[in-house]
């Protein structure tokens, strides 16, 4: 067996795996480690173009806290990919620096479609894609959301664009709970972002539809109702449409206390979730539009870029 080390720096969260993998390079990972900690390094970039100093010091806090777990559990290889917010700042060498002294690795800031290719690996290697199908991944993320679309040989085409719970939230949702006239703002610049997306990839050909990462695996919980955060309900879990949407508006309409209260609720993603739901609530609804019949709602995935990450590195461990 080897083991590596992956970790995804993204606009919200940081998120550690330590897996095992059969030497060789192929078969499944075995956990080792998952961890996740909300930082939220993308506040105020979308405003100033910058990673603020007090984001900065909570993500190199976490990021130190997993070097110590890294160490512990012996990794042999470790990659360490930043996505949205880290693409977008001026001064993102002062994190790439940061995070060089912390870890001994050179962060890879990756581009949007590098990161659609990773979190299309990482959903399919634990929800398999049969021959004759062409699923499309959605990772919805802090800062963007990537569409990628891809069968059994790899990615068929697959667009990042910029829309993400966190960046609408500061963008367009500041009242508690939102107003009609801020949604709709929210609203439009989620189709503006879904229109760019379908230039590149033809949502017509895919016959289902795998979302993954916190906001989608939150909106699915919540549309089952879980007493708790429960990732082996969710993970797989089929939603309809209408079923999506319902749960998606609840949250969106919902005030902050309230949304805090629910049990399932990271106290991380209490002020950006009604942003996250409208996304996946619009992005839903176009898809069926554009699925000739075939798509009727969404799997949730709790498998993504993380378990793609480190794909891609352990057969060099």
């Amino acid at each position: 067996m080897s083991r590596v080390a992956a970790i995804d720096c993204g606009t919200n969260s940081i998120r550690l795996l330590i897996a095992d993998s059969p030497n060789g390079g192929s078969g499944p990972l075995t956990d080792v480690v998952r961890e996740m900690r909300v930082v939220r390094l993308g506040q105020g970039v979308d405003a100033t173009g910058e990673l603020a100093p007090e984001a900065l010091e909570r993500t190199f806090a976490a990021a130190k806290d997993y070097a110590e777990l890294i160490n512990k559990h012996d990794a042999g290889k470790v990659r360490f990919v930043a996505t949205s917010a880290t693409r977008d700042a001026r001064n993102r060498d002062v994190f790439v620096d940061g995070i060089r002294g912390l870890l001994g690795v050179e962060p890879e800031v990756i581009s949007g479609e590098e990161e659609a290719s990773l979190s299309f690996a990482g959903a399919s290697s634990v929800l398999p894609v049969k021959d004759d199908d062409a699923v499309l991944v959605v990772d919805l993320g802090g800062g963007s959301t990537e569409f990628v679309l891809g069968d059994s040989s790899g990615v068929i085409a697959a667009r990042s664009v910029d829309i993400g719970c966190v960046r609408l939230t500061e963008r367009h949702l500041k009242g508690d709970p939102p107003t009609a006239e801020e949604i709709a703002a929210a609203e439009a610049d989620v189709d503006a972002a879904i229109n760019l997306a379908a230039e590149t990839v033809p949502f017509h050909r895919a016959t289902a539809v795998v979302g993954v990462a916190g906001s989608i695996t939150t909106i699915t919980a919540h549309a089952l109702g879980l007493s708790e955060y429960q990732p082996n309900r969710i993970h797989g879990a089929y939603l309809d449409s209408g079923t999506i949407s319902d749960a998606a508006t609840n949250l969106l309409n919902m005030g902050r206390a309230d949304r805090a209260a629910l049990p399932y609720m990271h106290p991380g993603r209490v002020d950006v979730i009604g942003a996250g739901a409208l996304v996946w609530r619009r992005i839903v609804a176009r898809l069926v539009e554009s699925g000739n019949g075939r798509i009727t709602g969404a799997l949730a995935s709790e498998h993504d870029i993380l378990d793609g990450i480190a794909l891609s590195i352990r057969g060099s461990a």
